[in-house]
């Protein structure tokens, strides 16, 4: 009698054990097989641009809610005309300081948007010019041609002829540090003093006073 108790016992346990690697074997830890939550580790991915009901006017790519502005914008009230940017090379003043920082940051930033077809030195002899890519980009010394820190900066915001606007691919600070490095290219070529350091102290920000128009700048 208590063989065969012995033996339903050892049959029970070989059964339990053999049940246990059956239902082990079947498991992929990479897909549980309870998910209380589905969508929390499934999302629901949509293509860019891609039409879907769920989305107001049926596509994904949606305009910013009315009356929106993006992060860290800061109004432009000289317009683009030709008016528009000689009264900018007149009134537009650079604020930041000129320290160290903002000349690499500035010659850094010059070095990857413009240098292509303005030159390293400004000389209008950029790598695009030289291949024959692009014609006529003339020297920042040039004879007529005024150049001001106010007027570098109009033409990023808003690009000069076959020049593009370069705004989306620089921010406000980024624009005025490559203009400091502009003045810098140009008064090498004519031969005339540099902007000097003033500080070793790094400019952080740049807020634009919308009452006067003009850049003030954060330290």
């Amino acid at each position: 009698m208590k063989t065969i108790t012995n033996m339903k016992n050892s049959f029970r346990i070989a059964f339990v054990i053999v049940a246990s690697i059956v239902m082990v074997s079947c498991f992929d830890s990479s897909k549980p097989n309870y998910q209380y939550m589905p969508n929390m580790y499934k999302p629901v991915s949509y293509e860019t641009y891609g039409e879907y009901e769920i989305f107001p006017g049926g596509l994904e790519a949606m305009l910013p809610a009315e009356g929106t502005i993006p992060r860290g914008w800061q109004p432009y009230d000289y317009p683009n005309t030709t008016e528009g940017l000689n009264l900018a090379k007149a009134e537009l003043i650079n604020p930041l300081m000129v320290t160290d920082k903002s000349l690499a940051n500035g010659k850094q930033l010059y070095d990857i948007y413009c240098a292509l077809c303005h030159g390293v030195n400004g000389d209008g002899q950029g790598i695009l010019v030289q291949r024959e890519k692009i014609l006529g980009i003339p020297s920042y010394a040039d004879p007529g041609r005024l150049i001001t820190p106010g007027g570098i900066y109009h033409v990023q915001m808003y690009g000069l002829n076959s020049m593009g606007s370069y705004a989306s691919q620089t921010n406000e600070l980024e624009r005025w540090q490559i203009a400091q490095h502009v003045m810098n290219l140009k008064a090498t070529l004519e031969g005339t003093p540099l902007l000097a350091p003033q500080s070793t102290v790094p400019t952080e920000t740049v807020n634009m006073d919308t009452a006067s128009g003009n850049a003030v700048a954060e330290h």
